[in-house]
């Protein structure tokens, strides 16, 4: 018993001394959207079924206000106070000139993989595809309604 004492004594003690020298670094910002980007295939949403699209878009709705809705503002407008304080420099989701306003695919890309300047890396870090399906339709729905064609 006195042995057994004595070696878990001595890997404590090693576990320590290692663990003060050690110090932490996060993954680079660029490393991680190239491995997310990896990680993503279109192949994700394929079997995600929905019973129907409000259903979808209130999933949308929860996952927004949880997930986006600190940088990108509850209308989709960017430019919170939140994003501003951390100097990040967050688009706009409901104007006519953004990017991905016509592509579904793209905003699913997108919230899987991030980016470098800030936006964090969604698939990887923290939602699943069925979440990320379902915010992408509630911007493309409730947010941006003129997208899928659902009027205004």
């Amino acid at each position: 018993m006195r042995r057994v004492g004595a070696a878990l004594a001595m890997t404590v003690a090693v576990g320590l001394a290692a663990c003060g020298k050690h110090e932490f670094e996060p993954p680079d910002r660029a490393e991680q959207v190239v491995e997310a980007d990896r990680e993503f295939s279109m192949a994700l949403f394929d079997s995600i079924a929905w019973p129907s699209d409000s259903i979808r878009a209130l999933e949308g709705n929860v996952v927004f206000s949880t997930s986006c809705r600190n940088c990108h503002g509850p209308l989709g407008e960017g430019g919170t106070d939140y994003a501003l304080e951390r100097n990040l420099q967050v688009p706009s989701l409901v104007t006519a000139g953004w990017r991905y306003a016509e592509a579904p695919d793209s905003i699913r890309h997108r919230i899987f993989v991030g980016h470098v300047r800030g936006m964090p890396t969604w698939g990887v870090a923290g939602l699943t595809p069925r979440e990320i399906d379902a915010v992408a339709h509630y911007i493309g729905a409730v947010l941006r309604p003129d997208v899928l064609g659902d009027g205004g």
